[in-house]
């Protein structure tokens, strides 16, 4: 509707309200107007109407959407499902063009409009997270790990003789993974335990680079957000590391847009040292499906370099939708959540005898102690995990002692706890972004009962075996077998269940 239809639908419905139609309409108007002038993120989030409003706008600027279209290519936009195109709201083009993900799509100027507008608000995004002088990103429907992968094969133009990737240990696959896909031996460096914390061993990564030769290392592979007792690496000291021995260095920062702290780790190191890119996933900030990220660093170029090596069109529709209706107010309630968490998760801890572990260089992640579990039975700890997933809390993550997993022919030792010792078994929550006040009062009330369970069952389970053991070592008396009384007596069964039966007052319960 423009300003000379709305005249037109005066002569057919009352024009006062046709006018307050068009200025509702306006209002919408407005919005997309800054946008396409400042091209950064909004102050408020938009609504799901004006959204879908700009959506439509622009999908009648492609050309499989204009009236009359005729096309005869082998891509014309055709979709055999009409609920795929709709749901798509008809951007079935996509944006680039093959080979350059970056490239204007002469088909699609509207989804065209629609990538770029979305890139210069996730930078905007980033900036005012904390990485102000960031250069550049581009949005791409891959999640983190293949995005990993390929700032890697773009680093293999730079420096082709490097076979080596060095990695801080961090127990997640897909970024070790995405060292191994892009055909690169990873070095893996161990942490040191600092207190309860798991931190970079820097002495370590030294050795390794002058042991292998800086020529020899395609970059350094650091993280931020991690789950805790691993806290973030020292990003400025491996920054400055990477700067002294002309090594590049790529950062994993998979769910760190949502806290300051990991954005103020990337911005300090690029002001001290060096790095070259930094990623992180869509669905971990934004609320999105899995299957996005954003490449982002501090040289426009290099970022344009990774772009081009993106080999086929994507379509940026649901990164898009995400960050106009992105809002910092978030960011501020996460902050506070997480002070609930970590004081809900204290009280509970006390109250079964287990300890929060002292984590405070993690911003987003906390973890609480399971020594009493691990005591009550060894598969105590990973029952539960699976009690809590039955009772519908997800995301929390029980470690126990002494995992091992082989990853791509590499052994990790005490997996998903970042260390091949850590001192105790752990349960992990995180505060992260959408999380709310509720979710963490429910995971609290069904993390306290699923431990009271556990420890009743515990008990009967102890109860039973000594009611086993004080009936067979009687029942050995009676019959007169002296041999079998003698060894008894000298494996020490007999006096230990006498013992036991005048130590505790609740063995005649048992019978």
């Amino acid at each position: 509707m423009n300003s000379e239809n709305f005249l037109l639908s005066e002569k057919i419905v009352s024009p006062s309200y046709v006018r307050q139609g068009s200025q509702a309409r306006r209002g919408h108007e407005q919005l997309i107007r800054q946008l396409l002038e400042q091209g950064k993120c909004p102050e408020e989030g938009w609504s799901e109407s004006t959204v879908e409003l700009f959506l439509n706008e622009l999908a009648v600027m492609d050309s499989n959407n204009f009236l009359g279209n005729c096309g005869v290519g082998e891509r014309e936009g055709r979709v055999a499902s009409g609920l795929v195109a709709r749901r798509h709201y008809r951007l079935i083009h996509g944006i680039g063009r093959s080979g350059d993900i970056a490239a204007i799509q002469p088909k699609a100027a509207g989804s065209s409009l629609l990538n770029k507008l979305t890139n210069s608000v996730v930078l905007d995004i980033l900036k005012l997270s904390g990485v102000r002088s960031v250069a550049s990103c581009f949005v791409v429907p891959m999640a983190t790990g293949m995005s990993l992968a390929l700032c890697f094969l773009t680093l293999r133009h730079r420096r082709p003789k490097a076979r080596y990737i060095i990695w801080p240990r961090i127990d997640q696959k897909s970024c070790f993974k995405s060292m191994i896909t892009a055909g690169f031996e990873p070095v893996v460096v161990e942490n040191v335990l600092d207190g309860d914390e798991l931190r970079t061993d820097l002495e370590a990564v030294e050795r390794k680079v002058e042991e292998l030769g800086a020529e020899n290392i395609l970059c350094v592979h650091s993280t931020t957000s991690c789950f805790a007792p691993r806290v973030p690496d020292s990003l400025e000291e491996l920054a400055a590391m990477c700067a002294k021995h002309n090594i590049p260095h790529v950062v994993n920062n998979a769910y760190g847009v949502q806290s300051s702290k990991c954005m103020h780790l990337i911005q300090q190191g690029a002001r001290v040292g060096r790095i070259d890119a930094f990623v992180q996933s869509l669905d971990k900030n934004f609320m999105v499906p899995v299957g996005g990220a954003i490449i982002a660093g501090f040289d426009a170029a290099f970022i344009e370099e990774i772009s081009k090596m993106y080999p086929v069109l994507q379509c940026c529709l649901v990164a898009s939708t995400s960050v106009f209706v992105f809002s910092h107010e978030r960011l501020h309630d996460l902050q506070e959540i997480y002070s609930i968490l970590a004081e809900e998760l204290k009280r509970l801890a006390s109250a079964h005898g287990e300890r929060l572990l002292h984590t405070p260089h993690n911003p987003i992640s906390l973890a609480m102690s399971l020594d009493g579990l691990q005591a009550t039975s060894d598969k105590a700890v990973t029952q539960l995990g699976s009690m809590l997933f039955t009772r519908q809390v997800s995301g929390a993550r029980v470690i126990p002692l002494g995992k091992e997993q082989i990853i791509n022919g590499y052994t990790f030792r005490g997996f998903m706890s970042h260390s091949e010792s850590y001192p105790c078994p752990y349960l992990n929550a995180a505060s992260a972004i959408g999380i709310t006040r509720e979710d963490v009062a429910l995971c609290i009330k069904r993390l306290d009962k699923s431990l009271k369970a556990l420890k009743k069952e515990g008990k009967a389970a102890r109860n039973v075996a000594l009611h086993l053991a004080i009936s067979n070592a009687g029942h050995m008396l009676c019959s007169g077998r002296a041999s079998s009384a003698g060894s008894l007596q000298k494996g020490g069964l007999l006096s230990d269940s006498y013992a036991v039966v005048s130590a505790h007052s609740t063995v005649p319960e048992l019978y």
